[in-house]
């Protein structure tokens, strides 16, 4: 049943000035309960006088894991809210993840391979700036011999040999080489629940709404769910998918489709188990392309997390699925390939131009989703969370010049996010397919795009190229992009202070460094996982 839409006889008096002090949140799963952690630590709701944080979950609607991968900013989200590292990587099944290895991008041949680390070029983490060095024409003068990625980071080789990116000495949350995780979606909501209903002071609901109810002004006055009647608040939080129960079955926000951009729009997803449990875990989202779009494949303590994103208008499931059973076939056995069933995802990419309306704002898919490639769902949730909880309004006068920012900066990092996932595309050699070809028809291209790529074959990529700020995906994560996949810089036409032959050996010599010294320190992913477990339970017990 759709919630309808009712609109009270009462006008609040003064509503210009009604305080913002109870928060309802919509829905669960990653979204709904980071959010509410977020607003909770925040604005004291375990304390008198705190924000009041309520989350609304239906027992009804199975939440959809928005996915396994995160980005290294989730280590500073669970920090900056008091959370455990130690705790967070037994209870929800987390492994390592240092980056990306994209397979087959380039030209489909057997050697085909590159990576998007998440440690940045030496040249920018030891003092370089780009005005210093040309990193992309000193590779090629002093380093040509190796792939990009290899020749500025240690990090590549770190994943190549299966190394864990700090030791079980280091701190919760420090580390030796930067990293995210991969995680139980599941599980990982369940683990913020409990975190945020027992420490934080969030009161949780398990109901159904059916009823939206709305005063004169159009803002959100309560909901009406089926066993808990009415329940009032001043700024609502749609986290219910989607679906957007509020934000677009109520306001009807509308969508903006970029599916003429980005083709995919399904998925089919399965679990595999390991043939061996002590199987080393690979510290990278492997992403796989094949004839019509890609597999992901996501190592977890317990299991892999496999699934095939492709466009459907290009070919069909039963298609895909036996190319997702022959992946699976390298790895698995017989018996495991028999007893799979994947689940289907369908999804539209694109997002609310409006995800901020009245006194209702959306957060996860129910703002916005474009596909599963370079795990940007995670991250946009924690920043946006974050951006509205730094922003909460006093009142509604204030709500509505923090709904307006709001939207511009969100419709401006979602452009961003669709522009590096199209360049991934872009750059492809790939012909076995026209899902590869019409990637690259010029129709399809974003302006801001085709503009950057000129620039980019005379200058590095650098934050100038950028107006909003770069939480997402900066100039290092398209350095490692363009030049994995082999868009070479032009020779250019003077000489330049910038390509200094000592500078740049100095940068090659200490990703040598850096390796061995993660040589000598650094262990198996699965057995700094192992060591964490013991040592978890060991205390716990």
């Amino acid at each position: 049943m759709q919630p309808t839409i009712t609109v009270s006889g009462q006008h609040q008096e003064n509503n210009e000035s009604a305080l913002i002090k109870k928060v309802i949140i919509l829905g669960g799963g990653t979204a709904g309960w980071l959010t509410a952690a977020r607003l909770a630590y925040d604005h004291c709701a375990n304390q008198a006088g705190g924000l009041e944080v309520i989350l609304i979950e239906s027992p009804e609607v199975k939440t959809i894991g928005v996915g396994e991968g995160s980005w290294p900013t989730l280590r500073i989200t669970l920090r900056e809210l008091g959370i455990s590292e130690t705790e967070f990587i037994n209870q929800c099944d987390v492994s390592f993840k240092q980056g990306s290895k994209f397979v087959g991008w380039c030209n489909g041949e057997e050697d085909d391979f590159y990576y998007h680390p998440f440690t940045p070029p030496e040249s920018l983490s030891h003092g370089f700036a780009n005005d210093e060095i040309d990193i992309a024409r000193a590779w090629l003068n002093y380093a040509g011999d190796k792939p990009f990625a290899f020749a500025v980071s240690a990090q590549p080789d770190f994943c190549e040999q299966g190394l864990a990116p700090k030791q079980i000495q280091t701190p919760d949350f420090a580390a030796f080489a930067n990293y995210g995780y991969h995680l139980n979606a599941d599980k990982f909501a369940l683990f913020l629940q409990k975190y945020c209903t027992q420490t934080l002071g969030v009161k949780f609901i398990q109901d159904h709404v059916e009823h939206v109810n709305a005063d004169e002004d159009e803002y959100i006055e309560s909901i009406v769910c089926k066993n808990s009647g009415i329940i009032k608040g001043d700024l609502f939080v749609d986290c219910s998918g989607a679906t957007g129960v509020l934000i677009n079955k109520h306001f009807k926000a509308p969508f903006v489709d970029k599916s003429s951009i980005l083709f995919n729009d399904t998925a089919l997803a399965v679990q595999l188990p390991y043939e061996d449990p002590q199987q080393n875990i690979a510290s990278v989202t492997l992403s796989t392309a094949q004839r019509y779009g890609w597999i992901w494949d996501i190592g977890l303590p317990t299991r892999r997390g496999v699934g095939h994103v492709y466009a459907s208008g290009y070919t069909n499931d039963d298609e895909i699925w036996a190319t997702l059973k022959q992946y699976a076939g390298k790895t698995c056995s017989e018996k495991t390939l028999s007893q799979l069933s994947p689940r289907k995802i369908k999804f539209t990419p694109g997002y609310r131009s409006t995800p901020w309306v009245k006194n209702c704002v959306a957060v996860g898919m129910s703002a916005g989703f474009v596909e599963p490639l370079e795990a940007s769902a995670i991250v946009m949730i924690e920043i946006c969370s974050k951006v509205i909880s730094n922003e909460l309004p006093v009142d509604r006068a204030a709500m509505q010049i923090v709904s307006q920012r709001f939207n511009k900066r969100f419709v401006e990092r979602w452009d961003s996010v669709i522009n590096f996932l199209k360049l991934h595309y872009i750059l492809s050699k790939r012909t076995d397919s026209n899902y590869w070809t019409d990637h690259k028809n010029n129709e399809t291209i974003p302006v801001q795009l085709k503009e950057l790529m000129i620039l980019w074959k005379q200058k590095v990529p650098s934050t100038a190229d950028f107006h909003q700020v770069l939480e997402l995906f900066g100039p290092p994560s398209y350095q490692y992009i363009l030049y994995g996949m082999g868009f070479l810089p032009e020779q250019r036409a003077t000489v330049c202070r910038w390509d200094n032959e000592a500078t740049s050996l100095k940068i090659f010599q200490r990703v040598n460094e850096v390796y061995r010294n993660g040589l000598r320190g650094l262990t198996a992913n699965r057995s700094l996982i192992n060591e964490m477990q013991k040592r978890y339970q060991g205390v716990s017990s």
